[in-house]
C-alpha cells in the first residue's frame, strides 16, 4: 500500500468544510478498498446482498461521496489501468496475505472471536471485477467524472493536481507525493473512529492535508531525491534495503547527494532502480478526461441499488442530499463570482 513516511510528517488535520469549493481527483482503488475493509458485519463479513453480492463499496460510494458534496466538493475518480510489471510481486505478495488472512478468519469466527474476526477480515479486501465495474456504473449514475489511468491511478491524479486541474489529489499512500501532486488529502472519506487492522487497538481518524512542496521544504530535499529514498526503502516496485528506513534513507540521500552515492556507502545495488525511478517521475498519463460533474441519473441508480437490496427511501435520501448540495454549490459559487466584480 506504497511507502509509509508517517514518521517524517505531522500532516495538518482539517475539517472537512474546509475544502469546500475544492475539486479533488480521488485514487478509486484506494478508496474502495478502504470501503470494503472498513463497512463490515460485527463478525468482518462485508455488507452483501440476498445472493451473496458485496455491496460494502457501493454503500461507501453512495453515503460517503453524498457527505462529501454536501461539503462542497466535488470528487473524480480515477481508476488504475494495467498494473506495471515491476508491481506483479506486490501484488502476488498481497494475494497471499489475503489468503491467509481469509483462513484465520474462518478460525476466528468458529471460535467466536469476533474482534479477531473482524481484524482478519480487514485484512482480505480484494478488488474483483464485478467490485470494479458496479462501482464506476454507480458513480457514473451519480454524474460524477470517472478517468482510466494507463496504468497506476495515483500517478494519474498526481498528474490532474500537478497541472492544477483539480485542487488535490486524495489517497492514503504517500507515493502521491512521489508521482508529483501538489496537495496530498488522506482519509477524507473515512473520518472518525476506527480499528486499527491487525490489533485490538482504535484510533481517532481525521481528514490530513500534505502541502507536498512544504513536505519537501521540511525534509530538506527535492523530490528527485525523495523518490530516491523510498526506494532505499522500498516501494510498490521494488523491495527495498533492509535495515533502511525512512529516518535513515533521509540521512543516506542528504549525505550522499542520490541513491547512486548512498548504495556505494551501502556496498549494495538495487536492481532496476532506474526503471522504479522512472516509474515516479515520468510516468504514463492521460489527457483524455473532464472533471466537469453532470447530473445524476436517478432512475438508474435507483434501480440499480434496489437491485443491491437496498432501500429505496435511504437511496433517493441520498441523491435528494446530492441534488440540493450542488444547487447550494452553484449558488455560492455564482455570488463569489458576482462579488469578485465589487
Amino acid at each position: 500500500m506504497g511507502v509509509n513516511l508517517s514518521g517524517l510528517t505531522e500532516p495538518r488535520t482539517a475539517e472537512l468544510s474546509e475544502l469546500e469549493g475544492k475539486s479533488v481527483a480521488v485514487d478509486a482503488y484506494n478508496t474502495i478498498y478502504q470501503f470494503l475493509s472498513i463497512i463490515r458485519q460485527p463478525d468482518g463479513s462485508p455488507l452483501c446482498d440476498r445472493t451473496g453480492r458485496v455491496t460494502s463499496h457501493l454503500s461507501g460510494i453512495l453515503y460517503r461521496t453524498s457527505n462529501l458534496i454536501a461539503q462542497g466538493i466535488e470528487p473524480s475518480f480515477v481508476f488504475d489501468g494495467p498494473p506495471h510489471d515491476l508491481k506483479r510481486a506486490v501484488l502476488a505478495e498481497r494475494k497471499e496475505r489475503r489468503e491467509k488472512a481469509a483462513v484465520e478468519w474462518e478460525y476466528a469466527v468458529e471460535e467466536g472471536d469476533l474482534k479477531k474476526a473482524f481484524s482478519k477480515a480487514q485484512q482480505t479486501s480484494r478488488m474483483t471485477s464485478e467490485i470494479r465495474e458496479s462501482s464506476k456504473e454507480l458513480i457514473s449514475y451519480l454524474g460524477l467524472p470517472i478517468i482510466n489511468a494507463p496504468s497506476d491511478g495515483e500517478a494519474q491524479a498526481a498528474y490532474m493536481c500537478s497541472k492544477g486541474d483539480v485542487w488535490a489529489s486524495a489517497s492514503q499512500d504517500f507515493d502521491s507525493i512521489l508521482f508529483g501532486t501538489r496537495t496530498l488529502i488522506r482519509n477524507m472519506t473515512i473520518t472518525g473512529r476506527r480499528k486499527v487492522p491487525g490489533k485490538d487497538q482504535y484510533k481517532d481518524v481525521r481528514t490530513e492535508i500534505v502541502d507536498s512542496q512544504g513536505f519537501l521544504d521540511m525534509l530538506g530535499v527535492t523530490r528527485e531525491q525523495l523518490v530516491d529514498m523510498c526506494i532505499l526503502i522500498g516501494t510498490d516496485f521494488n523491495p527495498g534495503i533492509a535495515g533502511v528506513g525512512p529516518k535513515k534513507s533521509l540521512k543516506l540521500i542528504k549525505d550522499h547527494g542520490g541513491l547512486e552515492g548512498a548504495m556505494r556507502h551501502l556496498g549494495t545495488d538495487i536492481p532496476s532502480y532506474q526503471e522504479v525511478r522512472d516509474i515516479f517521475l515520468n510516468s504514463k498519463y492521460s489527457d483524455d478526461y473532464s472533471t466537469a460533474p453532470s447530473e445524476i441519473r436517478r432512475e438508474e441508480a435507483v434501480e440499480m441499488l434496489e437491485g443491491y437490496d437496498f432501500s429505496r427511501e435511504r437511496v433517493e435520501n441520498a441523491l435528494d442530499r446530492i441534488d440540493a448540495a450542488r444547487k447550494n454549490n452553484k449558488s455560492k459559487k455564482s455570488q463569489r463570482s458576482l462579488d469578485s466584480w465589487f
